[in-house]
């Protein structure tokens, strides 16, 4: 046997492992994110996964894109950049998606049982900071001397009448 033989076999054998470190290269970021994806469709609930994952993923990826600009790099790892990219947008659509469903579904609940004497599901008051914290200025100024007195600023001199 001749020392060449066996090369037209290498070749497209090296040829044929490249593309499938490339291909898992460029998907193997992905794979994670398919059976999170199908769990979040399937149970409409969403509150296990961090959206500031995707953030940071986001973030990372649009900057090895803009490094390939300065300086080009394989093109398999771009690839990868841009399917995560997607990954990460479709992740982030289905997350908002579920939750604005779930807080409507709860609002729709809450009033309907308000409607309904034998349902208790009742969503909590909700108070702005701003007024609350107004009101317990307006509890303490009661029990000082002037009510101008308790909104004066530091460093601002009395309002007198």
């Amino acid at each position: 046997m001749e020392p060449g033989g066996l090369e037209w076999l290498l070749v497209p054998m090296q040829q044929l492992v490249s593309w499938g470190a490339a291909g898992a290269m460029v998907f193997g970021g992905v794979v994670p994110y398919i059976p999170q994806y199908r769990d979040i469709r399937r149970t409409q609930n969403a509150e296990g996964f961090s959206t500031y994952v995707c953030l940071v993923l986001l973030v990372a990826n649009i900057l090895r894109i803009l490094f390939w600009f300065g300086r080009r790099f394989e093109s398999p790892l771009l690839w990868q950049s841009i399917i995560m990219i997607i990954t990460m947008l479709l992740m982030l659509k289905l997350c908002t998606e579920v939750r604005v469903s779930n807080e409507l579904n709860v609002k729709r609940r809450s009033f309907a049982a308000a409607d309904s004497k034998d349902e208790e599901i009742k969503a909590p008051p909700k108070r702005s900071y701003l007024g609350s914290s107004l009101l317990q200025r307006n509890h303490i100024c009661h029990s000082r001397r002037t009510y101008l007195d308790c909104f004066q600023h530091p460093g601002r001199q009395r309002v007198r009448f």
